[in-house]
């Protein structure tokens, strides 16, 4: 006999916490629809010179790839370069700017650990344009973050916001070009290490202590969102990117508050810089403000050319994602959110004999015509056991049927929470 068992690294629910996933699944879904976003699905399994044509490092390692006939296959492990393809390959059908939602299993061949899985769903926004895409998109991303987080109610939160184009203009003015990656990935290291330790491996770059205490006095600049933005521009700075970042910065925080974004939802945090090699201008990570072991619990940003593996068409994007097979198990796990509901009946009906069996199932039929979920208990078994089943199942409402309600057309209605 097999031993019933799945691998390591994959989520498999009971029915009540299935419920509670799909409900939160259907609150981002339904905010996205909200924005306009189109939904998309793209196929599980792609050819591989196609979806790896980006590919390369650790992202390949963890790729699902197999043979099949005289095909090279791969199983998505994002749903980025699915959409890059997509957009590349359906160019001139799509109406630009190209907005697509995509709520999907994604896999990775990783090993598996808290709050990592092998398999686990995305849900994405992107929008895409053609040779440009206006700013509004950049205050849009945190505007939807925002409503998504305020329906789901798990606390207060913050998105934190930046701009690449800042970092990378002020370290290119202190003659850093060259650095910038191994800059970033230190700075990122920031909550982990301390202050100290960051400027110990800035040293090992051959990094000066003069651009050490230039680049800590760009990373503390604090205060209001307003105080923030007025001390970066005051900065003493002439590069050119810097100075167009900054200014983006500033429009993306005017549409924000005209999106209706209050100021205590978002700050802008000089820290960020996700994805290295990726993003090109505004980023993006939301915390829990009273749980922040989570880490960032949506996040992405702008990037300048998203399918130039594709075509030679410019299409540049904004985009964000939250892993919420992930953000579920942490929630899970941490105590915020607990499953309660059993079942997807808001009414079980229960015939007293097999006599009104035929009863109940017409007034099983009445419910459901007037759009109320019912489930019909059929099995013949005494009154203990049908009451027990209505109990363990955790339905609001039972409705029993027995001769003479059968025979009058009635129902007795009774409310499982009061008793009545």
């Amino acid at each position: 006999m097999v031993t019933p068992r799945i691998l390591t690294g994959f989520m498999e629910l009971l029915p009540e916490d299935q419920i509670l996933f799909d409900r939160m699944k259907d609150t981002i879904r339904s905010v996205y629809e909200q924005f306009g976003f189109l939904p998309l699905d793209t196929p599980t399994i792609e050819l591989s010179d196609v979806l790896l044509a980006k590919a390369g490092g650790e992202t390949e390692k963890q790729i699902y790839r197999f043979q099949k006939g005289d095909h090279d296959l791969a199983l998505r492990f994002d749903l980025t370069v699915p959409l890059a393809r997509y957009a590349a390959q359906h160019e001139n059908d799509l109406v630009f700017p190209f907005k697509r939602y995509q709520i999907s299993k994604v896999f990775r061949g990783e090993r598996p650990q808290k709050g990592r899985f092998r398999e686990f769903y995305q849900c994405d926004i992107d929008v895409i344009g053609i040779d440009s895409l206006p700013l509004y998109y950049d205050a849009e991303m945190p505007s939807v973050i925002y409503q998504v987080f305020k329906k789901l109610d798990f606390g207060p939160f913050t998105i934190r916001l930046n701009n690449r184009k800042v970092l990378n203009g002020f370290f290119s003015d202190l003659g850093l070009s060259d650095k910038i990656a191994d800059v970033l990935r230190t700075i990122d290291k920031l909550d982990k290490i301390g202050e100290e330790n960051v400027a110990k491996e800035l040293a090992t770059f051959g990094i000066s202590e003069e651009e050490i205490e230039k680049i800590f006095q760009l990373i503390h600049i604090k205060g209001t969102t307003d105080e923030i933005l007025q001390k970066v521009e005051a900065l003493p700075v002439t590069n050119e990117l810097f100075r167009q970042g900054v200014t983006e910065l500033q429009e993306v925080v005017r549409f924000m508050r005209l999106l209706g974004m209050p100021d205590d939802s978002f700050e802008v945090d000089l820290t960020i810089a996700r994805g290295l090699d990726y993003y090109t201008g505004t980023v993006y990570e939301t915390r829990l403000d009273d749980y922040p072991q989570l880490g960032s619990v949506c996040s992405g940003g702008r990037y300048d050319n998203l399918t130039g593996f594709y075509t030679k068409t410019n299409m540049p994007g904004i985009g964000i994602s939250i892993g919420l097979t992930r953000l579920f198990s942490q929630l899970k796990e941490a105590g915020i959110i607990s499953a309660e509901q059993k079942t997807m009946a808001e009414v079980l009906v229960i015939p007293m004999s097999e006599d009104e069996m035929g009863a109940a199932v017409s007034a099983a039929a009445a419910f459901r015509e007037n759009g109320v979920r019912t489930d019909v208990y059929s099995l013949s078994k005494g009154m203990k056991q049908k009451m027990k089943y209505a109990s363990r199942l955790g339905v609001p409402y039972i409705v029993l049927i027995g001769e003479d309600e059968a025979a009058k057309g009635l129902v007795a209605l009774k409310n499982m929470q009061t008793g009545e």
